[in-house]
């Protein structure tokens, strides 16, 4: 078995990196969603929802820097196109959403995909035995479970 710097079966590495990108596609167009939402929430949740969905974008940018920097840690190239985004991206587009209810079910459907491809990602690298990856996959779905439940609750 040939092994990386980290002592990380190269092989596996490769499917790790090709996955965090295909994460990365996807919380930028999760992030570039929420910053929308921000933008262009009206009604009487207004107040209530600017301040959520800036603490949801500002989250996102957090993660999107976290998984490029796990990457390069792992030696791959972070994707760094809107064109690479949206060819891998399975997380849905919301364009000019200013609705609260619509604007909150897209976060919950993006929340969920961005869930699925976690624990793919979980699977892949405790196979791989890659604690770093394994670590921040682990603490992106408890908090990101704990914000899907919350914004279910918020829709009753």
């Amino acid at each position: 078995m040939s092994t990386t710097i980290l002592g990380l079966d190269k092989e596996k590495t490769i499917g790790l990196v090709n996955e965090l990108n295909t994460l990365l596609a996807n919380f930028q167009v999760y992030y570039q969603n929420v910053r929308g939402l921000h933008w262009n929430i009206k009604g009487k949740n207004f107040f209530e929802l600017h301040v959520k969905f800036e603490e949801f974008y500002t989250d996102a940018q957090e993660k999107v820097d976290m998984i490029a920097e796990r990457i390069l840690t792992l030696h791959g190239t972070p994707l760094h196109t809107f064109n690479d985004y949206t060819k891998l991206a399975s997380v849905p587009v919301g364009k000019n959403i200013s609705n609260d209810e619509e604007a909150v079910k897209l976060v919950v459907t993006s929340l969920a995909e961005l869930l699925k491809i976690e624990r793919s990602i979980l699977e892949l690298s405790d196979e791989a035995d890659d604690e770093g990856t394994n670590s921040m996959m682990s603490d992106f779905i408890s908090e990101q479970e704990k914000t899907l439940w919350m914004m279910n609750a918020w829709l009753g």
